[in-house]
This record gives C-alpha cells, sequence and structure tokens, in this order.
C-alpha cells in the first residue's frame, strides 16, 4: 500500500542573534538632546552634611542630647546618659588634635566654641566643681 505525502513549502527563518554579528553592527550614534544639561552639583565639601563643621555639629548634637540638654529626635525624650557624652565630647577632642592644620579658620573657631560649650555643661551635668 503507497501512502502519497503532499509537501507543503515552508521556510525555517533563525532569528537568534550571534555574537560576531553582533559585534560586526555599527552602534547607532547617540541621540543630541535640545535640552540644556542639567547644572552641575556643588561639590561635597560646601553641602554642611558632609563638611568638616557639619561633623563636629553632629557630635555637638549627639553629646547635647546625652546631657539632657535636648530631646531625642527619634523618641522625643529628654534622657541622660554621661558615659555618651563623654564619648562625643572625646570624639570632638580627637578630630581637634588630628585636624590640627587642616581647617580653616572657621572651622577651628567652631570647634573650639563647641568643645568649650560642652566641657562646661558637662561639668555642670556630673557637678564637678570647676577648677
Amino acid at each position: 500500500m503507497a501512502t502519497e505525502s503532499s509537501e507543503e513549502d515552508f521556510k525555517v527563518t533563525d532569528r537568534r542573534r550571534r555574537a560576531d554579528e553582533a559585534e560586526m553592527r555599527p552602534e547607532p550614534a547617540p541621540r543630541r538632546s535640545t535640552e540644556p544639561p542639567p547644572p552641575a552639583q556643588p561639590p561635597r565639601e560646601l553641602d554642611p552634611a558632609h563638611s568638616l563643621a557639619g561633623l563636629f555639629v553632629m557630635f555637638a548634637s549627639s553629646a547635647l542630647i546625652a546631657l539632657g540638654e535636648s530631646p531625642d529626635p527619634l523618641t522625643g525624650l529628654v534622657q541622660k546618659d554621661l558615659a555618651q557624652a563623654s564619648e562625643a565630647i572625646d570624639v570632638l577632642t580627637l578630630l581637634r588634635e588630628k585636624t590640627e592644620g587642616h581647617r580653616t579658620p572657621e572651622e577651628s573657631e567652631l570647634l573650639e566654641q563647641i568643645l568649650y560649650d560642652l566641657q562646661l555643661r558637662f561639668v555642670r551635668a556630673t557637678g564637678q566643681p570647676s577648677g
């Protein structure tokens, strides 16, 4: 018994990309924008959050919160933690030593004022006689 088969014409097209073909194709030219470029961002050292003065103020704020002079921004509670206050003051003193000769006059004045104020407040908080 002979079976006749009807053949239909069909075409197979391989649409997979090959690596060698991709390398041979030139990349499209970048589009030119009609919009002006975005303004340049200021350098990080001008940003108060990323400056040496900002670092001094951050530790001073931490010390004030630990001295009970200011409420904790997360809880809103006023609590004293003299050990933490002492550590923050010690870090500021260390920063004064390690940054000597590398601070601007304004940064030096700010640091000296902060340290004087915090040390005075710490002495008052601990009840130690000054002098």
